[in-house]
């Protein structure tokens, strides 16, 4: 969901609505394979958030040089290699090695990343039903069906629907609007989501849809795995939990926005997109993964955390685990902005991990204060 690319289109939705949005052909049960019983593979889907985006860094720091305190795992003598984790995918799908799907004790023989940075619902479903490619890349759904070929799937989990809302332009005008002066911006953009939230349902509502018929097509029954849609968490704390003052100084701390446009994005924008994609997980049977409050406390700018620099060293403990708004003038991308870092991505690891053996349902996930991300807990519901 960055902050620099958006594609597409989130208002309450209800049920039968979801349902009756779209019609989805499954493969008939003649049609489909057996699957297969080679070497085991979770699967992950989506957009930035679950890819990766972010991964490179280990909390955040001013410093501009060298391993910028320590948290750039990209440093190398005399400059910056990304490909160390993003690999291939640096600047393209930007996913990372500490990606969520990378952080699970579930046994299997591989985890799979098919996620990529700036995806919407579209570029999930199959090219045979208006699938759409990304990055140079086929439809997600028909990227699965190929591992669901070779591979016994057992999980396939997915992050999708901000890109969709335009959550990236969302705060994008937030901040624009602290840095400009301009003034709060949380009324206008509301409208925005009012404007969009439905459509961004429906094509969730598809997303889930075409994954299981990718799944169908490949021998499996709905039994065979567990599909798994998660909400999003949190970057920015609440106005209140900031641990800059509200005047000019949270521009150049990457976390400009006003109180009341932090407020009203951790308190209604949030919590509508989770509502939102929770209707979706129970309209079509899946387990849904609420990591909202994920990073509750370890959001960019929190009164909790602080920058790392040369007293306080890079810590899961005390660091940041969001990547805070940058221009990409002198660290990194600005793609990278306002996503879980290396810390965040293997608390969301642990999460579905927690999810997994908790067994299906709705679960929400939260990080423990003062611990590390092997502090991770689920709730019920």
């Amino acid at each position: 969901m960055s902050p620099a690319r958006r594609r597409s289109s989130f208002a309450p939705l209800a049920l039968a609505a979801l349902c009756a949005a779209t019609t989805v052909t499954f493969a008939a049960p003649g049609e489909a394979r057996a699957a297969p019983s080679g070497p085991s593979a979770i699967v992950s889907l989506g957009d930035s958030y679950i890819a990766g985006n972010a991964g490179r860094w280990r909390g955040n720091s001013d410093d501009p040089f060298g391993d910028r305190s320590g948290t750039d795992r990209a440093a190398v003598p005399g400059g910056y290699d990304a490909r160390k984790v993003y690999g291939d995918s640096d600047g393209g799908c930007f996913r990372s090695d500490v990606a969520e799907i990378a952080g699970t004790a579930i046994p299997v023989d591989r985890a799979v990343n098919l996620a990529c940075s700036g995806a919407e619902s579209p570029n999930i479903w199959r090219a045979s039903h208006g699938g759409q490619p990304l990055e140079g890349e086929r439809p997600q759904a028909d990227a699965l069906a190929g591992v669901a070929a070779t591979h016994r799937v057992r999980l396939v989990v997915m992050s999708v629907g901000g890109n969709d809302i335009g959550f990236g332009d969302i705060l994008q005008a937030c901040m624009t609007g602290y840095m400009g002066g301009t003034g709060s911006c949380h009324h206008a953009q509301q409208a925005q989501v009012q404007s969009r939230f439905a459509a961004a349902m429906s094509a969730v509502d598809t997303s889930v849809k075409e994954v299981r018929a990718a799944m169908s097509g490949a021998g499996y029954a709905a039994s065979d795995y567990r599909l798994v849609l998660q909400s999003y968490p949190s970057p920015l704390p609440r106005g209140s939990e900031n641990r800059y003052a509200e005047d000019g100084s949270r521009t150049y701390e990457g976390c400009p926005m006003y109180n009341t446009d932090l407020d009203w994005a951790r308190d209604s924008l949030m919590p509508r997109i989770t509502a939102g994609l929770a209707s979706v997980a129970r309209a079509n049977g899946t387990d849904f993964l609420d990591l909202s409050d994920a990073l509750q406390g370890r959001e960019v700018c929190a009164r909790s955390t602080h920058m790392a620099d040369g007293t306080h060293k890079p810590s899961a403990a005390t660091s940041d685990w969001a990547r805070y708004f940058n221009t990409g003038a002198f660290q990194g991308e600005l793609r990278e902005s306002l996503h879980p870092n290396a810390y965040g991505q293997i608390a969301l690891g642990r999460c579905l991990n927690r999810l997994w053996n908790a067994g299906g349902g709705t679960w929400k996930c939260h990080n423990t204060p003062g611990q590390g991300y092997d502090g991770m807990t689920l709730t019920a519901g």
